[in-house]
């Protein structure tokens, strides 16, 4: 009970700390609203009312048939514009693409012979200009193929793909990025704080004061990790509720219970290698040069932003020892997909078993650093 007295008194210590230091108020503020929402809805790898220019030269039902098939939400209405026009328009960055249908383009369909649709892109937009192209060519193609088919009687095709979407049916990006960017957060926070807070305590020379009193490493490092953890914890669960679901209207369609319990066992992960670093590191700089080659490659290879079954089978292996990776399996398959603990608990477990090392870690690194 003395030492859960201690663990308590210490982690009231470092809110009390927190509570006046305004710099890691503003940066936790800052971390869990403007830096998920911002690139959440920035970024660039969804077309979503994209202009788009019509240069007519056939005037025939076909190609009015093609300039009605580019709709929204992915593009907006075509804008008729002359073929002197085209150069201009992209050269000031008016429309993204532009069709181009030539003049007898429906006669030389009908006839079997080669017919050209010409797609000028903006490329700019690098986004854009790729997965936009793929959708007007499917469109071009679905109208050409659904004229002919009328006009001719040609026979069905012998497969028909029927593709359903499961869970994001529109495919919105940031129904999934926001989580990723969430997860991103966590693991910058659960790291930095920690570690800052130990680190300012040993450039003040106040650590030295804790250890010559009656407590031990272990108190000292698990009363940190508490109260930096309730910090994050409680920052994550009302950027779920408020920015993610409420203001950005992302669904949560699993339990937000079991979040908070994959959550803590990540922090409990986290915060060690928080500690370890500031145990390795002499002061704030070198915690954040730290930061970069190991925090770095935590939350870009863990699946969020690159699929890891795309990744060389090697570093496939290697992404398992961080425990980002299975924390960013355990929120999209709770959050999205609206998984239970008995699909769930062997990344809960792989956290734990990481957790436990870098404790350990951790711990040795304390006691051989401030001995």
């Amino acid at each position: 009970m003395r030492k859960l007295r201690h663990i308590y008194h210490l982690g009231i210590k470092e809110l009390i700390n927190f509570r006046y230091d305004y710099i890691l108020i503003v940066l936790v503020l800052y971390s869990f609203t403007v830096m998920i929402v911002s690139p959440s809805k920035g970024v660039g790898i969804q077309v979503h009312d994209v202009a788009v220019a019509f240069v007519d030269e056939d005037h025939s039902y076909l190609s009015e048939r093609i300039r009605e098939a580019i709709r929204k939400p992915y593009f907006r209405e075509p804008v008729p514009i002359s073929y002197r026009d085209i150069d201009l328009s992209l050269d000031r960055g008016i429309y993204t693409f532009i069709v181009q249908i030539p003049s007898g383009f429906q006669r030389d369909v009908l006839a079997g012979r080669n017919a050209e649709v010409s797609i000028n892109i903006d490329a700019t937009a690098t986004g854009h200009a790729k997965l936009g192209t793929t959708y007007l060519v499917n469109m071009i193609t679905d109208e050409v193929t659904t004229y002919l088919y009328g006009a001719r009687k040609l026979p069905a095709p012998p497969v028909s793909i029927n593709t359903r979407i499961k869970y994001n049916p529109n495919r919105e990006n940031t129904w999934f990025m926001s989580l990723v960017f969430l997860t991103q957060m966590i693991t910058l926070l659960s790291i930095i704080l920690p570690a800052a807070a130990l680190i300012k305590e040993r450039e003040r020379s106040t650590v030295e004061h804790l250890l010559v009193m009656p407590l031990k490493p272990f108190e000292i490092t698990i009363a940190k990790v508490w109260s930096n953890s309730l910090i994050v914890l409680a920052g994550s669960l009302m950027s779920l509720i408020f920015v993610i679901k409420g203001y950005m209207g992302c669904p949560v369609y699993g339990s937000i219970f079991l979040f908070l319990i994959g959550t803590i066992v990540y922090l409990y992960a986290t915060t060690e290698l928080g500690i370890f670093l500031a145990t390795i590191a002499k002061n704030q700089p070198q915690v954040g040069l730290l930061n970069i080659p190991i925090v770095t490659p935590m939350v870009m290879l863990a699946g969020g932003t690159t699929p890891i079954e795309s990744m060389p089978r090697f570093l496939q292996i290697l992404v398992l020892i961080s425990p980002t990776t299975h924390y960013q399996e355990f929120i999209s398959a709770v959050l999205i997909r609206e998984a239970g603990i008995e699909t769930v608990w062997p990344q809960l477990a792989a956290i734990i078993a990481i957790g436990t090392v870098l404790f350990i870690g951790a711990l040795m690194r304390f006691r051989k650093t401030f001995r």
